[in-house]
Order: C-alpha cells, then structure tokens, then sequence
C-alpha cells in the first residue's frame, strides 16, 4: 500500500488522535507478535485475549500508532468501535473506485474461486483482491488500503452469523454477487442449513439493481438463491440448465485436471493448476464473475489457469515417494465428501489412504455431517483412513454399516499427532494419502517433510 499518514487514517475511520501520531502508516498487523515497522496494530478484543494488553509490545516492534477503543501507552487513534471505525475507512478508500467489484462468499470454495476470477479479471488490467482468507468484519475493510491503480476488485466475504454479510457487502459494495454453494460450513452459528441460506444471500440483498447475482444452478437452495437475487441472474453447474456448464473433468495428475466450459454457445478447454469436480465448478462460476465484469469469455478462460491457488487445499505434496493431498485448511462435510470423491477416481498407482480430523461448528449436524462422511469413504472403497477427534465415530460407525472392511479402519478419540505420524509411517511409494480436517486439528503438523 500506498504510505498513508496517520492523521489522515484517522479522519477516514473517524478516530481521536491521542499521545501525538505522527509518521505514516505502511501497513496492519492484527497480531502483536508479528507487527512490522511502520505498521498500524489494530487492538482487537477478542473472546481470550484483548489487543490492548499487547500494545507495548507492538510499540516496541515498530507500530507507528495503535487503533484502540480505549486510552492505551502511545500513540494511537481511540474509536468507539473498531469494527465499525475500519468499516468507515473500508467505505471511505471504496468511495473514490468506479471499476467493477465481485463479491464471493459460499459454504466452500470462495478463496478458490476468488483466485479464479483475481487471475481472470487481470484481462483488464490490475486486480484488488483479498489476500488469503482476509474476509472478517476486520480484515475485510483493509483490503482497500490497498487501492492504487486497480481496474478491479475481487472481495472475499466470510460468514459467522446473521448480519455479518450485510456488512462487508456495506463496506465494498459490490456489484456482481457470486455465491458458489450453500453448505453446511458454519452451521453451529446459524442453526440450519436454511439460515446460512439467508446470510449468505445478504450478499445478493446488497447489490444494486442493475448488479449480476451468480449462484450454482444445482445447489439445493436454488428456488431461494433465484428468488432473492437482484439484477441479471447467472447461473453454473453441470445441469442443462445452468447458464455456464462444467461439460468436461478429467484428473491428469495430483497437480492438475482438464476440464470443459460452454458458455454462450462457446466452449472452453483448459488444464487448472488444482484436481477435483468442484474445483470446476469454482472456475465455471469465475468465468461467469468475470464475464459479468466485461471481461471476454475466451480471455477469460485462457487466463484461469495463471491463478495463484492458496496452500492446504488439495496441495499436493511429496514425502517418501507419495503424493499427500493437504486439504487441511478447513473441513465441511461438503468438502470432505468432495475430497474423498476426488481421492477415489484420481489415477493412481499404489493405494489411495486418508487421515479426516473431526468436522467443527457444525452444531446439531455434528452426527449427520459425519455420517455423510462415512458413506462417501464407504463407497469410496479407499485402501485405509486413520481418523481423530470424538465426532468421527460417526464416520466411522457409517462407513462399517456401509460395508467399509473394519481391518482398514484406524481411529484414536483424541487428537494425537504422534500416532498420525505412526500411521503415516507406513505408507509406501505411490501411495496417495488425503489429509483433511478442520483448522483448529492443525492434522499438517504431522506431516512427514517434503522430499524425504
């Protein structure tokens, strides 16, 4: 980012300046222990820890002021309320851009598809796009500190509640919506499958009348999704019906499938840096975003294969002559089911094998989810799985009434990473070993080091 002087920060967000500021600010940090010089900490009051009790050591590291909601040691900008101060410096940044801006949220898939359409939309020219996972009502709004020079932006946008959405969409205003799935991720904050439904239509609530809604044609919730879009609806999918059709998938490695695209009665062929079906569908729905920006179909096809895809999901890595599928970022039942089915019809040599972690925040689908699991590893017929965590006794209770042999079946109830790197010990060159759970398991800690 541009160097941003303090004083005008704290106009923007409409702070008080407090313990004389001065300098510029050349960045943010969330986290006292990673701040840089130069940066601005933001002092988050989280559920266990408070960001104002670390401001020394921020100081100390080089912060040039703190955003705070209350008096702290140094130079800072006091608000009443950070995340409505950062939603009003997000607004302001976003105010001054006239290019189009995608909004991507959905169970699954919106980091990917957000690279998808970032590397698409570079047709026309630079792209302002949420780095990593910076999607909360936090990091959200900094994304467009970023702003200088930008043809387009492409907004991440995550969910934990009602409202949350509604939010972020207030803070960048979108113009196309694209929600690639109604899952299950996140179900313990919103009660239902029906409720994350609505709070991730919150996107499509926000967008102007002339806007673009996309949403995927075979998604369960579709007669809502259609319902409550605003301006053109666009659709992709498999189905006949969908506007953007996936008409072809084949897995050429750990690395990499070819795949398919019509759309207006123009087909694309193209090899994406990532395997599995659903990732097909990311990219469809990334074709249909970036053509709704104005971006040529065929430029943007050809450009989906330059997206830079983020770590631990479906990663392939190497150790010991394997192949291991870190798909660890995170876990629903809907991506674990996809990742098991990716796993399954992949080629390969030696035997397919799987670690699953236990599927959190999932609520009063705990039992369910888990069980969905356990009748995609059932069917699946993989070669082994070692799983952990007390909830994947449904998995594997499922998968033995399924008629999963229970000689390939290991579990521990706890987490415990030295008995994954037991199991993992085992396997073999050519073997192909999924690892997938949710991001609190932390399962890449087990992993053997690349190469060995």
């Amino acid at each position: 980012m541009r160097p941003l002087p303090v004083v005008e920060f704290a106009r923007l967000c409409g702070g008080e300046l407090s313990g004389e500021p001065g300098g510029e600010v050349l960045g943010f940090a969330l986290d006292s222990r990673t701040v840089e010089p130069g940066q601005l900490f933001v002092a988050i009051r989280g559920a266990n820890f408070d960001g104002h009790d670390y401001v020394r050591q921020a100081i100390e590291l080089g912060a040039v002021a703190t955003l705070a909601e209350r008096a702290v040691p140094g130079p800072h900008v006091r608000v009443g309320s950070l995340v409505e101060a950062l939603a009003r410096f997000g607004r302001a940044r976003r105010d001054g851009f006239r290019g189009p801006v995608v909004g991507v949220t959905g169970s699954n898939g919106k980091t990917t598809t957000k690279e998808f359409l970032a590397s698409a939309l570079t047709a026309h020219g630079l792209v302002l796009k949420s780095p990593a996972n910076r999607n909360t009502e936090y990091t959200s709004p900094l994304v467009w500190a970023e702003l200088d020079g930008q043809a387009s932006a492409v907004i991440e946008m995550a969910m934990r509640g009602h409202g949350q959405i509604a939010h972020l969409a207030a803070v960048s205003c979108p113009t196309v919506g694209v929600i690639t799935g109604i899952g299950t991720a996140h179900v313990e904050t919103v009660g239902s499958r029906e409720g994350i439904m609505r709070a991730k239509t919150e996107l499509f609530a926000a967008l102007p009348e002339d806007g673009v809604s996309v949403c995927w044609r075979e998604d369960d919730f579709f007669p809502e999704l259609s319902e409550r879009a605003r301006g053109r609806l666009r659709t992709f999918g498999f189905s006949l019906e969908a506007e953007c059709r996936v008409v072809g998938y084949r897995a050429l490695s750990w690395d990499s499938c070819a795949i398919k695209l019509a759309l207006n009665g123009e087909s694309f062929d193209l090899v994406l840096p990532t395997v599995g079906r659903h990732q097909a569908l990311n990219a469809a729905a990334a074709l249909l975003g970036a053509e709704s920006c104005g971006v040529r179909a065929s430029h943007a096809a050809a450009l989906l294969d330059k997206a830079e895809l983020p770590p631990m999901r479906m990663e392939a890595r190497r150790a010991n002559g394997a192949v291991l599928l870190v798909d660890t970022y995170n876990a629903s039942p809907d991506s674990t089911v996809a990742a098991i089915r990716t796993l399954a019809e992949a080629p390969a040599s030696g035997r397919r094998l799987a670690v699953l972690g236990e599927m959190r925040e999932l609520g009063d689908f705990t039992e369910s989810g888990h069980r969905l699991v356990g009748r995609a590893l059932a069917e699946a017929d993989l070669d082994g799985a070692f799983l952990t965590g007390g909830p994947t006794r449904f998995i594997a209770d499922e998968a033995l009434r399924a008629g999963y042999p229970p000689s390939r079946l290991s579990s521990e109830e706890t987490l415990d990473l030295d008995r994954i790197r037991a199991w993992l010990g085992q396997i073999r060159a050519d073997d192909i070993v999924l690892i997938k759970g949710s991001r609190a398991l932390g399962l890449e800690r087990a992993l053997p080091r690349e190469g060995v």
